[in-house]
């Protein structure tokens, strides 16, 4: 079977055999994420995760490129290693998911290693706005059999 997006079948169901071609769309997958914690207070990056190549053999030819949703400013990445690093608090509130895309290259050519990958960082909440009440105590009567949101 030959590479590719689409893939072509014969339809040929005994029941109905009027012989259409039937198209199959292959599914994506996302290949990884990183989750990282809200509101992160230490005086240090918050590390958020590594980017690891078959092509990097530890020799130190290879280079990551991080590009996308805030990088340079929220995301750093270590070009030798793959490590990322946020470099500000995030707030869930604000932004929940950051999507990325990862390169790796010849340290000496720049020729492309592994075409561009993309990825996601989702950050996960923690319950900064607690809910408040004005009273202790509340009541409620929701007739039987009513429909949602009456």
């Amino acid at each position: 079977m030959a590479p590719g997006n689409t893939v072509n079948l014969l339809g040929t169901s005994p029941e109905k055999d009027d012989g259409k071609i039937l198209q199959r769309a292959k599914r994506g997958w996302m290949w990884n994420q990183f989750f990282l914690l809200e509101e992160y207070t230490g005086n240090d990056n918050q590390y958020v995760g590594k980017l690891h190549s078959n092509m990097d053999r530890g020799e130190g030819n290879v280079k990551y490129i991080l590009t996308g949703d805030g990088v340079g400013s929220l995301f750093l990445i270590d070009e030798n290693s793959g490590d990322i690093h946020a470099t500000k608090r995030l707030d869930r509130e604000e932004r929940a998911i950051y999507t990325l895309h990862a390169k790796v290259v010849d340290k000496r050519t720049n020729k492309t290693l592994e075409a561009d990958t993309e990825f996601n960082i989702k950050i996960h909440d923690i319950n900064d706005n607690e809910p408040k009440f004005s009273k202790d105590i509340y009541f409620a009567s929701v007739p039987e059999m009513s429909d949602v949101g009456e």
